[in-house]
């Protein structure tokens, strides 16, 4: 099949492009050039922010393997996350140049709070428009998913993922884990231990994303691990086992976390605490993706991962831009640990 990543060089899309290849698939990248893009590619170079930004998908003469006319590409995948007029104008360019339009959405277009087990015909955000500029994350990303459905209908399928962790990570969330973890001593684990926790595998969402495409499916689809695949307790303790290190995990309960000023989520990746938002953010009804073929690998399996790709970069996981570092400062660490005489 031929597909075009929009983007395809960082995380999802390059998670995406490399299976793609594996699949030996014909992919073309388009990208601002930033990063490398994956070999075996054709890469087409443009920023479609800027004034004519799009020109390198609107006129393919002269590049191997690609169509000028109708049906270039079988698919598109688009990761965007900023202002939706830039997917509607994507769209529109690539109408007849592509059979079906991917949109890699997020569960954030769920009106908030979001109940346990939503499944995808949930309430969505008010106030999005296919047209907009950028406003703020679940208004863009349900902007995307209308501007996708504008142009291609029931050819868009809505990718609405969850947390996605494994490696090539650009967010920091697993990252900062692991290297906490790998420091050793007391660690302040939030509890409680069973608490259960929803993701995706990068590589997985890769993989349902192409069986999509090959299978022709279109609409929303939620995007995570089903209910029970995993605890903050096999993801801590899989960190613990995989670092080597002498970490000793210190599970305290949510009540003095949040007593302490900590916030979920930011200053404790991943970790929301028992309630309405865990329900939001971990507690998804994802049945019509399983039925239709998504696989999930275990936890253990995408911690190693992450571990071995940190190790071949030096350690240090990428950075975006556009969001901000997490993790909790050492010294509140300590002195959360002191106070209950757990350091």
């Amino acid at each position: 099949m031929r597909l075009l990543i929009l983007g395809g060089t960082e995380f999802v899309g390059r998670a995406v492009t490399e299976a793609a290849l594996a699949r030996g698939w014909r992919v073309t990248v388009f990208h601002r050039g930033h990063h490398e893009a994956p070999a075996g590619v054709t890469t087409l170079r443009g920023d479609r922010t800027a004034p004519g930004g799009l020109a390198a998908l609107s006129d393919l003469s002269g590049l191997s393997g690609l169509s000028d006319g109708a049906d270039a590409w079988d698919a598109v995948v688009d990761t965007w996350s900023a202002a939706p007029s830039a997917v509607l104008s994507t769209a529109r360019l690539l109408a007849d140049r592509v059979g079906r339009y991917v949109y890699i959405s997020s569960r954030s277009v769920y009106a908030n709070p979001a109940p346990a087990g939503l499944t995808e015909d949930g309430p969505l955000v008010e106030g999005a428009s296919a047209a907009a500029g950028q406003t703020a994350y679940p208004q863009d990303k349900r902007g995307g998913e209308l501007a996708a459905e504008a142009v291609f209908g029931d050819r868009a399928l809505l990718v609405r993922a969850g947390l996605i962790l494994g490696p090539g990570e650009n967010i920091g969330r697993l990252p900062w884990w692991l290297g906490r973890i790998a420091r050793g001593g007391p660690v302040l684990a939030p509890g409680p231990r069973d608490n259960s926790v929803q993701y995706i595998d990068a590589r997985d969402l890769a993989e349902w994303t192409l069986d999509a495409v090959r299978d022709g499916l279109g609409g929303p689809y939620n995007l995570v691990s089903p209910a029970g695949h995993t605890s903050m307790g096999e993801l801590l303790d899989a960190c613990v086992r995989v670092t080597g290190s002498d970490a000793e995990l210190r599970w305290t309960d949510p009540e003095t976390i949040l007593a302490a000023g900590i916030e979920p989520w930011s200053d404790l990746p991943v970790w929301i605490p028992p309630g309405e938002m865990h329900d939001t953010l971990h507690g998804s009804d994802v049945s019509k993706a399983l039925a239709t073929g998504l696989r999930c690998r275990p936890v253990a399996e995408t911690v190693a991962d992450t571990w071995s790709w940190l190790g071949s970069i030096g350690g240090r996981a990428p950075q975006r831009p556009d969001r901000p570092p997490v993790g909790l400062a050492p010294e509140v660490e300590a002195e959360v640990l002191a106070r209950q005489g757990l350091g």
